[in-house]
């Protein structure tokens, strides 16, 4: 596997073992006493570890990040940070890990709340500019993407809704891609992160907006989605399926620039109010959202059948492998196998309605439109 660097829309070092070259990227930035932000599980692994050594001095670690991370996870880093005069982070992990890390070097030097910083109009301008600081982004999943994100997503405690936080200068200055790092995922995982990186492409190829670079990036991404999570999830080992989803990753969320869509819109309450995994959420979703929008992509996702080389060029042949990519990493069909409670649904629906995933979503929709969504996914009506 040839080792890379790509500039779009930031530095990417992909290959394996760049994760040996975390001290040239914080020399590159000027980064003299980095923070180590990641989560619980990737310190039962060897990979901090394999950072700590590739670094010139150990640096200090934050760890108190959950899967979907709450605001404290964030404000906790930065006491951290600013206690130890951190003058840069390395986020590493999951999309959890990562946005808490985004979060901890955009929030440093801020004085206005979090949420202050919603992805709402021009509310990014009211940051401090001066008191952001860099980011050396390492997934070891390839799921969310957010290594190639300007946002990153926490759930505000008070209210259980999640938000989006975003600011320019929260895009990593530079990304390590090392495949080598998701090896030890295992196949749960790699199914549920590998159906995130499905969602974000295909939402974003299905979005309405004019952005033709994200458009052909969103294509090539599901393209790899196909050739490549199944042999990642049956041989944890595939460095070539670990290397291209990996890739993948990144494109998914370079694309959803483009926009997103109803997937999310769903999945966001659902993930704040029961924890579950966003990738798996989505994944579960996403046959029921297809149909509701077929009338506005059938020509768009015939293409994409003929792109993918599939037996038939048509809407119902994607939704036919769809259905069975689902079945073969074991995704439940029902969100009722997910969360065993549909008493929320008629707050979640005003929720999804008013997430900013639904503006990109192909068809307008109303929050009658997300409680039916909710109320078929929960039974498997298609």
């Amino acid at each position: 596997m040839e080792n890379m660097n790509w500039n779009y829309p930031t530095p990417i070092w992909f290959g394996l073992n760049r994760v040996n070259e975390i001290q040239k990227a914080c020399n590159n930035l000027n980064i003299k006493n980095p923070l180590i932000v990641t989560d619980p599980g990737i310190l039962k692994t060897d990979i901090i570890s394999k950072v700590q050594k590739s670094l010139n001095s150990d640096a200090a670690v934050y760890s108190d990040v959950q899967g979907n991370p709450i605001g404290s996870n964030v404000m906790n880093g930065v006491n951290v940070f600013n206690t130890g005069k951190h003058d840069g982070v390395i986020a590493v992990g999951g999309g959890s890990g990562m946005d808490v890390g985004k979060g901890i070097a955009f929030m440093a030097g801020q004085k206005r709340s979090l949420w202050d910083f919603e992805d709402i109009g021009d509310y990014w301008t009211r940051a401090d500019t001066n008191g952001i600081f860099p980011i050396i982004a390492i997934p070891t999943t390839a799921g969310t993407g957010s290594e190639t994100g300007r946002a990153a997503v926490f759930t505000k405690e008070d209210t259980k809704e999640k938000k989006i936080i975003f600011h320019p200068k929260m895009l990593p200055s530079i990304v390590i891609l090392d495949p080598n790092l998701t090896l030890a995922l295992p196949p749960n995982l790699t199914a549920y992160t590998g159906m995130d990186v499905l969602a974000h492409c295909l939402e974003a190829y299905s979005s309405p907006f004019f952005h033709p670079l994200s458009q052909g990036i969103a294509l090539e991404g599901i393209s790899m989605v196909h050739k490549y999570l199944v042999r990642a999830y049956k041989d944890g080992n595939d460095l070539e399926a670990r290397g291209n989803m990996l890739a993948g990753s990144s494109m998914g969320s370079t694309a959803f620039q483009k926009g997103l869509g109803a997937i999310h819109s769903l999945s966001h309450p659902v993930g704040a109010m029961y924890n579950t995994h966003h990738g798996l959420t989505n994944a579960v979703f996403m046959p029921y959202v297809l149909l509701k929008n077929k009338s506005a992509i059938e020509d768009r996702i015939i293409s994409l059948s003929r792109y993918l080389n599939l037996p038939q060029s048509s809407f119902n042949a994607f939704m036919g492998w769809i259905l069975n990519l689902r079945k073969d990493l074991g995704i439940p069909h029902t969100l009722k196998e997910l969360i065993k409670d549909d008493s929320k649904f008629q707050e979640m629906s005003v929720l999804a309605f008013k997430d900013p995933s639904t503006g990109g979503n192909p068809i307008k929709l109303t929050d009658i439109d997300f409680l039916q969504l909710y109320k078929d996914c929960y039974v498997g009506k298609l």
